[in-house]
């Protein structure tokens, strides 16, 4: 581009020189968007610049930042065009397999409407009647034995990896296992994948199908690093590998895996995993060649005796499981994406299980949970993080706080089963069974303990309770420990936790040593894609260490929070934390405790469990708080879950007596204080009317209140129902599609929230008890409060305002929108100000 030596006529397009492009780049890379005097600056520093005016600068500035913007957002829909398009594939995939199980049953059942309806007859369709008795014979006939395999033999290994990947392949995209879609996962171009657990079939069975942005190869290594993902993964060794010319790998392998309560022995394996790549062949300038671009299989399957694997017994403390064919398809999609279909298969051996305990391991909904979808989970995480999508607070690496969620996990898990080959014993009981005590004398073997130069002068203890827990979810009960840490935990036991990891002696632990914090704050570090599983740091705040009892300092858990989704079939939730440095060291000492809730029972209706109206009243006064009523109940939920408790201690040699002790009463009155959570919670103990909030009138009487101001004050209905319907009026209120929520009307302090619906409830992330620690001033971001400030004043004398769209933050920390809200006193049968309300309409998470 040449410049014109003329004076620049500005109504006229501006042609710029290379040399003025470079300049007018490099400044912008500086300053995308100058003011007025930095354009003029720029003008007078750069004299090739000077026949250019100030108006054609900035324009270059603006159509520069346009170009960018239509780049980014070019770049941004080719990526959705090309997740669609893969999601798409993989749908009609998903149709096609589908609709030829259709068929199938289509024949079966014209079938066998033949045989009841003349039994002698011979049917003359003789392709339905050789789909129906093959169909048949599958499945009457017992899985075949395969012939004896030498393991030292490449061979004969490669015959039964060939068999396996066929195996493997007929459940992974035919028919081979009779999938049903899994409750609450619903397919979709924004959905995890396609999720579905096997029916009526040998062991139990899932498949997962989805859409990653990683290469294929990064995938299979991934997947293969099972170790890295799979939580219940004790240890994985590869016995011996042995590589094969079709570019592939035979391995066998040693699994072992964490039992999911105590009690029960923990899982071994002993498994062939054979690796091939599949090339795409493509064609370029006229020649066929090899694509760069090769999709992987990898195929899994238990060795039995009679296929070469193991004779003798499985590990001291362990069942040998069987491994039925399973793996990962991993196929290459445009834009360096991948199709992946997971397929997991096992028999667990549930045998000499307790039946109501058979469903830990005969539940293809917990597998899928745990294993299937999970897998799927770590790569489309390690993928959006790779992309830079998602932001970690403290400055540290994505794969950092994966490696502390991995051994906060294994942590707790070693807690829990308590290996002898750890070093694990137990001890004997003071005559009650209610409470488990194991002494680990070597703790240095301990995941927690690798690679910390600290040596703990005694051992670890580590105190544990089951319960059996009925109609209660498994998040709500987990969500109401986490954000009620101050009910239930003792502060000097957290003191004496925290200080026994320290290389300073630490006092005899006994009562409530040193101060109380004086408050609790919760800082993030991260949370996966879809919000399954938080990892954050909480300071203790204004606290004495026992040692220490002039300098208050204060005091730091690193806690670990997943299943807060109350509608996830199958899945479980936990809540771990362990006394944490604040500087934050990757080798710092994890000493993890905590709780875990295991469902029982599959979820057989999709929509959200009931929540507690007054939870907290009915901890105070027993029994008698109520429920909303809804259209499901909580008996169409999980009917049945069991509750694990562990709790570890480190500890001197010559204090051993006393921190048994302590933490035998210290688990009983958690057990107890858990006890009186799940009496509040469970529907038998409720009665089937709302009670009252605390410092509030009566459910109905509140909602009659909100509805009668709503109409005086804006001239308005807020609901279409007449004010003395009662029950009617307040199961309407609670359903309403807008968050309702009301807060105090307090002078000398911030308003804190009393009540909400249920709409509100979701907006910001909480339940009802936990809602009245939530105050106005926290969840407005600085715009919404400076609107609110400026309207109060409007508010109290006119009764109501109208406010513009903004944003708030929920509980969790999310961002919400909104595009308008109102709010509005409520007046009590006297007409003086009760509280104050508010309704946020149209609000969504962005």
């Amino acid at each position: 581009m040449a410049s014109s030596s003329k004076p620049t006529d500005t109504s006229k397009y501006v042609r710029y020189t290379s040399e003025q492009v470079e300049v007018l780049e490099k400044f912008y890379m500086e300053c995308s968007k100058p003011t007025s005097s930095r354009r003029q600056q720029l003008i007078r520093e750069c004299p090739m610049l000077a026949n250019i005016e100030p108006k054609q600068i900035k324009v270059w500035f603006q159509n520069r930042r346009c170009r960018d913007k239509q780049k980014t957002e070019s770049s941004r829909l080719q990526t959705v065009n090309r997740k669609l398009s893969a999601m798409n594939k993989l749908l009609m995939e998903e149709n096609d397999r589908l609709q030829k199980q259709v068929s199938k049953f289509v024949y079966e059942n014209g079938y066998m409407k033949q045989q009841l309806i003349n039994p002698s007859a011979v049917t003359t369709d003789l392709r339905c009647e050789s789909v129906v008795q093959t169909s048949l014979h599958q499945q009457q006939q017992p899985t075949p034995q395969h012939p004896h395999t030498d393991v030292n033999n490449p061979a004969g290994l490669l015959a039964l990896a060939e068999k396996t990947l066929t195996e493997f392949l007929a459940k992974a995209t035919g028919t081979a296992v009779n999938w049903v879609q899994m409750p609450g996962m619903k397919p979709g171009p924004d959905s995890i994948g396609i999720i579905a657990v096997s029916h009526n079939c040998h062991g139990v069975a899932a498949r997962a199908c989805g859409l990653v942005n990683l290469e294929p190869m990064r995938v299979a290594r991934i997947l293969k690093d099972r170790i890295s993902w799979f939580r219940d993964c004790r240890c994985l060794d590869v016995l011996a590998a042995h590589p094969l010319r079709n570019d592939g790998i035979i391995e066998l392998i040693y699994m072992q895996a964490y039992a999911p309560r105590q009690w029960y022995r923990a899982r071994d394996f002993w498994m062939l995993r054979y690796t091939t790549r599949v090339w795409k062949m493509a064609v370029l300038c006229g020649i066929l060649c090899l694509d760069t671009r090769a999709g992987v299989r990898i195929c899994e399957r238990s060795l039995t005796p009679a296929t070469g694997g193991p004779v003798g017994p499985p590990a001291p403390g362990f069942v040998r499981a069987e491994m039925l064919p399973s793996g990962y398809l991993i196929r290459p999609c445009e834009g360096s994406s991948s199709i992946i279909h997971i397929v997991d298969h096992v028999d667990l051996d549930a045998r000499n299980t307790p039946e109501v305990l058979r469903p830990l391991y005969e539940s293809p909904q917990i597998l899928a949970q745990r294993s299937t979808i999970a897998a799927l989970r770590h790569i489309r995480q390690i993928a959006q993080e790779m992309s830079g999508e998602i932001q970690y607070g403290v400055g540290r690496q994505p794969a950092v706080l994966r490696t502390f969620s991995q051994r906060m996990c294994r942590g707790f898990n070693d807690a829990v089963n308590g290996f002898a080959d750890d070093g694990w014993s137990l001890l004997g009981s003071d005559g009650v069974e209610d409470v488990t005590i194991a002494i680990n004398s070597s703790p240095n073997k301990l995941i927690g303990f690798q690679g910390n130069s600290m040596s703990i002068r005694g051992g670890v203890l580590s105190a544990k309770a089951s319960m059996l827990l009925q109609d209660v979810p498994p998040g709500l009960l987990i969500r109401f420990l986490r954000e009620h840490r101050s009910e239930w935990a003792d502060a000097g036991i957290d003191a004496y936790s925290a200080a026994s990891l320290k290389a300073s002696p630490c006092a005899i632990p006994g009562g409530r040593l040193g101060c109380f914090p004086s408050g609790q704050v919760i800082l993030p570090l991260a949370h996966t894609l879809e919000h399954e599983e938080f990892l954050e740091v909480i300071r203790l705040e204004g606290h004495s260490f026992p040692q220490d009892d002039v300098l208050l300092q204060d005091m730091y858990l690193l806690q670990l929070c997943s299943g807060l989704d109350e509608n996830a079939a199958g899945a479980f939730a936990q809540l771990v934390f362990s006394p944490f440095d604040e500087s934050f060291a990757e080798n710092v000492t994890l000493l993890p405790s905590g709780f875990r809730v295991i469902p029982l029972d599959p979820k057989t209706d999709d929509s959200a469990a009931a929540r507690t109206l007054d939870l907290a009243s009915s901890l105070e006064s027993g029994p008698s708080g109520g429920r909303l009523a809804a259209e499901t109940t909580l008996n169409n939920y999980s009917l049945r879950s069991v509750l694990t408790i562990a709790f570890q201690f480190a500890f001197e040699n010559h204090y051993q007596d006393s921190v048994v002790a302590m933490a035998r009463q210290y688990v009983r009155s958690i057990v107890g204080y858990v006890q009186r959570v799940v009496n509040a919670i469970s529907p038998s103990r409720l009665s089937s009317q709302p009670k009252s909030l605390p410092g509030s009138p009566e459910a109905v009487t509140l909602a009659r209140w909100i509805c009668r101001s709503y109409r005086f004050l804006t001239g308005i209905e807020l609901l279409q129902l007449d004010l003395s319907a009662g029950d009617a009026l307040l199961k309407q209120l609670w359903r309403h599609s807008d968050a309702i929520m009301c807060c105090s009307l307090q002078t000398n302090a911030s308003p804190v929230f009393t009540f909400a619906n249920q709409a509100g409830l979701d907006m910001l992330e909480t339940t009802l008890v936990a809602l009245q620690d939530i105050m106005l001033d926290k969840i407005l971001n600085e715009a919404g409060r400076k609107t609110l400030c400026s309207e109060f004043s409007k508010i109290m004398q006119q009764g109501f305002c109208r406010l513009p769209a903004g944003i708030c933050v929920s509980s969790m920390g999310r961002s919400v929108s909104y595009q308008q809200a109102i709010a509005w006193k409520v007046l009590n049968e006297d007409d003086s100000n009760h509280c104050l309300a508010f309704m946020f309409m149209n609000w969504a998470f962005i």
